[in-house]
């Protein structure tokens, strides 16, 4: 036999084994069967949302500065993150999540959130003087006249849970949260297309009265019912001040 041709037909040989061998080790490695695909849920769909505002929006003692969304009116909610997409509301990990999602999808989100009914979480609030919570108690509960600063009770409804369809409850959030919102309003990182009141009002407030009225809201323990009131209750018409580019700054 000519040598060269048999170490020739030696060498495909083994060429051949090893790619069988290598075949074979990748057969075995191959799972049998494909992982299960993702279901196509709105818990699913919603689960980059939970993974920050916690378990069906109930909001996470971590992170003081992410909100309560279980519960809140579905046109709020709806409304803010369509925010979020035109930069109305700047924040960027929010303004990332919903850049790409459509509006359907949007209100699938609120209406989820808006559908929730889980329990509240008490959140630590800063030591502040009794003056300090006196002085928040007004302007929740009565207002300011004097500086044009109508209560919180008036728009928030009377128990601060919200008025369907549009008004957001009070209850619940954190003082971070709760200041770090109204300093927003005032620098405009937060925005409505319309009316425009919680930016005049924020703007009319003190530094001393933003701390104030989230402390003192953070500190109060929130009705059985955190529902917002219907629509209906909402007696009070918006004061004539309340539009859209109102500097609201008080003379």
């Amino acid at each position: 036999m000519n040598l060269s041709l048999s170490l020739r037909t030696k060498l495909r040989a083994g060429v051949v084994l090893l790619a069988f061998g290598a075949g074979a080790a990748a057969s075995a490695a191959t799972p049998q069967s494909a992982a299960a695909p993702v279901p196509d849920t709105t818990e699913q769909r919603v689960a980059a949302c939970t993974s920050c505002h916690g378990a069906h929006g109930a909001g996470t003692p971590d992170n003081v500065l992410i909100p309560r969304l279980a519960g809140k009116p579905a046109g709020y909610l709806l409304q803010q993150l369509e925010y979020f997409q035109t930069g109305q509301r700047q924040h960027a990990p929010m303004e990332y999540v919903v850049r790409q999602l459509g509006p359907a999808y949007l209100r699938q989100i609120a209406e989820y959130f808006a559908q929730q009914d889980v329990p509240y979480r008490k959140l630590p609030v800063p030591p502040v003087s009794s003056e300090t919570l006196r002085r928040g108690e007004q302007l929740v509960l009565r207002g300011d006249s004097t500086r044009g600063v109508p209560s919180c009770v008036s728009c928030h409804g009377a128990k601060l849970t919200g008025v369907q369809p549009m008004m957001p409850g009070l209850m619940g959030l954190s003082y971070d949260y709760l200041s770090a919102q109204l300093v927003s309003w005032r620098t405009r990182t937060r925005a409505a297309e319309g009316p425009y009141c919680m930016g005049v009002v924020a703007n009319r407030m003190r530094e001393s009265d933003i701390t104030a009225v989230a402390a003192w809201l953070a500190s109060q323990q929130p009705p059985s019912d955190l529902h917002p009131a219907p629509a209906s209750a909402q007696t009070e018409p918006l004061p004539g001040w309340c539009v859209m580019g109102h500097s609201g700054v008080a003379p």
